[in-house]
């Protein structure tokens, strides 16, 4: 802007001295007094804005404006007034006729002006010069300077009087320069000293090289580092060497990872070697930088470990475990390998009477056993709450050793001394390639072949439980199929009373597969049982034996049925609802719906059962105890249970021993049921003896392959209904 603000006064300065001609010359005063204004109002503008003078003095700014603009309109109304100046000839000047400038009061005001907006100017960079950091005092000192050479220049150009203003050489230089800095310039000293006061504060060690790969300026950490005095820059390479060896600082750029030392005083660095090439794209030098990242790489570290190990005991978290183990056996395909499922048993017990922080002590002091029997091939971790896994090599599995530890495990913390009971489950890997969850599942499996488990602390995953297994998943895939389907139905046997009369019947599952054949109870009954379909099987079994007694009582027959209810019933749905409804369905007396209980449904929550066969007793059902006295608590609970019938075993009698004294045991438990009014119902009658015997005791009801077996509704219904 200043620059071209120059063209209009060096113009009219050339018309002037260039010209014989007065009208020529008196226009190019006015575009050269003009020009002047133009001048001086770029050069404030620009100081306004070089110096950072924007938000200040705006007032004077706008007084400085009105001056130059007043200036501007008098020159303007010059040819009218003659108030600002006129010219006369002078014949001989350089060989050529002159026009000099006549100043009247008009341009007595320009020139105040002109050189007041100059003062205004120069204290504006002065103020700059004495208030900025000497490094960028430079820039505002040359022009500064420059605008002082250029002011005196014109004034003596004024006082002179001489025909040609060379000053408008001070100013254009001024302009040149002004356009410079202003664009271009960058303060060589500035760059140098920042860059300087950077590598100096930043936190990595920062080694200049130079061509030769000595070792010219180095930042104080690196001085720090290298253990070097300042200015000893040269020692710095060979300091480095015997930290981290020859990492090849002669070569070209790189970068590496470096970790000295070992445990808790490991150091973990990246060094990063660049290359600085000067205007041709020659080597210049390089630096090297060292960052310390040992925190950085320790946090990276921790989040690691608490990400795959356990918060509690230390050991892999499940997940890391499984991916452990897939590494073990990808990496050692020669070796054979167990995987072991160790479960504590009872542990929730544990917590219970000594408290959750004795069980979590008793939780680590486990993880440190399985830690300490670790060599280069074992993997271990904690699977969940108080189940561990360990994956070890066969050979280094000794059955005996572990059986003896394991037999007298004891866990003490002060006062306070447990015997922990810990089963292991072990399945040997024969195909590496199945998921490891699928291992521990069948390594599960395994405990539960285990029966005496105070004796037997490890079992073994074999093809047998494999089957079993596969057996499980067989029939509970076809369970609902054979509902649907009438496979699965109610088999009957017979009840009878002291002259022989069937009184009723016992409904028992049976399931006719149409692959299979015939499966007798033990075929399915223990599998849902474990896996809790069994409610499935009893729902139908009602449903189907209401639908028998409809059918009866159509036809006026009053015969009862048992059914049989699972102590899982009651865990997945209202027993007595879902039997009041079905009767209620099918429109019978729920006294010939017969409810057969085992002791087992009183282990627990035995309030609630109660309550609930009382229930049934409200109704109008009849209660039976299935299996009595095969338990420990059932003379203790007789008294309280609500039970209409007793049912014996008579395989009470073939367990051995005493012959003489277990007919004693019954004939009282008759007397006992009888004294209770209660009715005695023994089933597994086989022959006319026992049951004369039975009679002789005053046993009310039979049951037994003596009478009959267990048979189709329809045979049953042949036989006995006609």
């Amino acid at each position: 802007m200043i620059t071209a603000a120059l063209i209009p006064p060096v113009f009219g300065n050339l018309l002037i001295v260039s010209t014989s001609m007065e009208l020529v010359a008196t226009i190019g005063c006015y575009i050269y007094f003009i020009g002047m204004d133009m001048v001086m109002y770029a050069l404030l503008r620009f100081t306004v804005k070089y110096c950072d003078f924007q938000k200040k003095f705006p007032l004077l700014r706008g007084i400085i404006d009105t001056l130059l603009i007043m200036d501007v309109i008098q020159f303007l109304c010059n040819p009218f007034f003659g108030n600002a100046f006129t010219t006369e000839r002078l014949d001989d000047v350089y060989g050529k006729a002159y026009y000099r400038l006549v100043p009247f009061l008009g341009q007595t005001y320009h020139r105040v002006v002109c050189y007041g907006v100059l003062l205004a100017i120069m204290i504006v960079f002065l103020v700059k010069i004495i208030r900025s950091p000497k490094i960028y005092a430079e820039r505002y000192s040359i022009i500064f300077f420059t605008l002082i050479v250029a002011a005196v220049w014109q004034t003596l150009y004024i006082f002179s009087r001489t025909p040609i203003d060379r000053s408008m050489i001070g100013f254009g230089i001024s302009g040149v320069l002004m356009f410079y800095f202003s664009l271009y310039y960058r303060p060589l000293k500035l760059l140098d000293r920042m860059l300087a006061n950077i590598a100096s504060e930043m936190p990595e060690a920062l080694f200049f090289f130079d061509a030769n790969e000595k070792c010219i300026w180095a930042n104080d950490p690196a001085i720090s580092f290298a253990g070097i005095e300042q200015g000893e820059f040269g020692t710095a390479t060979e300091k480095l060497l015997e930290v981290f060896g020859n990492i090849g600082l002669e070569g070209p750029e790189w970068s590496s990872r470096q970790v000295i030392g070992s445990g808790d005083e490991t150091r973990y660095y990246a060094l990063e070697k660049r290359t600085v090439v000067d205007d041709r794209g020659r080597a210049a030098g390089s630096f090297l930088s060292i960052r310390d990242n040992t925190e950085e790489q320790k946090r990276i570290q921790r989040e690691i470990y608490n990400a795959t190990h356990d918060s509690l005991t230390g050991l892999y978290t499940r997940e890391y475990l499984y991916e452990r183990i897939r590494h073990k056996l990808e990496d050692k395909r020669d070796m054979e390998f167990y995987v072991v499922f160790v479960d504590v048993k009872n542990f929730k017990i544990v917590n219970d009477i000594f408290s959750s922080s004795f069980g979590d002590f008793a939780l680590q002091r486990i993880a440190d056993w399985i830690r300490s029997g670790d060599t280069e091939n074992w993997v271990y971790g904690r699977l969940a709450g108080d189940t561990f896994g360990v994956c070890l090599p066969v050979e280094a599995f000794h059955e005996q050793e572990l059986e003896e530890i394991l037999s007298r495990f004891v866990v003490r913390r002060n006062n306070v001394e447990y015997h922990i009971l810990i089963h292991l489950g072990v399945y040997k890997i024969t195909d590496p390639n199945i998921e490891v969850s699928v291992m521990f599942d069948r390594a599960h499996l395994a405990l539960s072949t285990i029966r005496d488990e105070y004796q037997k602390h490890i079992a073994y995953y074999d093809d047998d439980l494999r089957k079993k297994v596969l057996w499980s998943q067989h029939i509970s895939s076809e369970l609902h199929d054979a509902i649907r389907e009438m496979h699965l139905r109610p088999y009957l046997q017979p009840i009878v009373d002291k002259e022989g009369k069937i009184v009723g019947a016992e409904a028992l599952a049976r399931w006719i597969h149409p692959k299979d054949g015939f499966l007798s109870p033990g075929a399915f009954i223990p599998v849902f049982e474990k896996n809790g379909m069994i409610v499935e099987v009893d729902k139908h079994m009602w449903r189907c034996a209401c639908e028998i007694l409809s059918r009866w009582s159509e036809k006026g027959k009053r015969l009862f049925i048992s059914v049989n209810i699972s102590p899982k019933d009651f865990y997945f749905m209202d027993v007595f609802d879902e039997i009041r409804m079905l009767t209620e369905d099918y429109g019978i007396d729920p006294s010939l719906l017969r409810i057969e209980i085992t002791e087992t449904v009183m282990m627990t929550e035995a309030e609630e059962r109660m309550r609930i066969l009382q229930q049934f007793r409200d109704a109008g059902y009849i209660v039976e105890m299935d299996d009595f006295g095969s338990g420990y608590s059932s003379l203790n609970m007789l008294k309280d249970m609500p039970v209409d019938v007793l049912k014996l075993d008579m395989k009470f009698l073939a367990r051995g021993g005493d012959d003489e004294r277990a007919q004693t045991i019954i004939q009282n438990i008759i007397h006992l049921s009888d004294d209770l009014g209660i009715v005695s119902l023994t089933e597994g009658v086989e022959t006319e003896d026992q049951f004369r015997m039975l009679a002789r005791m005053h046993c009310i009801l039979f049951q037994g392959y003596h009478f009959a077996k267990p048979m189709s509704v329809e045979e049953f219904e042949d036989t006995f209904l006609q």
